[in-house]
């Protein structure tokens, strides 16, 4: 199956497309309402909450804004590579659930990003008031995967 042809297959397929697919697919972060799906043995993810696919676009715009300084990026409106992408997904969930569950026992795991935003919407009071300056550390200190190094033969 060609490019093309994929993109026009899955935007019919994914009406609404998970903010956090990429870091779902990497399996560093779950979502309740994440419906996973295959296309030409591609793996792709749908939201099945239309008010938690609104808050996840919302939570990534500000992350993505708050981010410029641990990206080194300038442009808002520019596509992310996709480790800065990762970066923003995984780092900024951590961070946020840093914020609202302090003790909790795998750090590095985020287990449901629904729950996640919704009670850290509660806690202080909407998304807007989430202390992203004391997220920011999570996002920067995020590394991805490192290169594999090729073996010369």
């Amino acid at each position: 199956m060609d490019q093309d042809a994929f993109r026009q297959t899955y935007r019919e397929v994914n009406e609404r497309a998970c903010a956090f697919e990429k870091s779902i697919l990497t399996n560093q972060v779950d979502c309740s309402q994440a419906e996973r799906f295959c296309i030409a043995e591609r793996e792709g993810v749908s939201c099945r909450s239309e008010a938690g696919h609104a808050r996840c676009l919302a939570v990534l715009a500000t992350l993505r804004e708050q981010a410029h300084f641990a990206l080194r990026t300038l442009d808002d409106k520019a596509m992310l590579a996709h480790g800065k992408a990762i970066r923003i997904q995984v780092g900024g969930m951590r961070g946020i659930r840093a914020l609202v569950e302090p003790g909790a026992d795998d750090p590095d795991r985020v287990p449901d990003i629904f729950t996640l935003l919704k009670t850290a919407e509660q806690q202080f009071g909407g998304l807007a008031q989430l202390p992203y300056s004391q997220v920011m550390p999570y996002l920067a200190a995020y590394k991805g995967r490192s290169r594999k190094r090729r073996r010369r033969r």
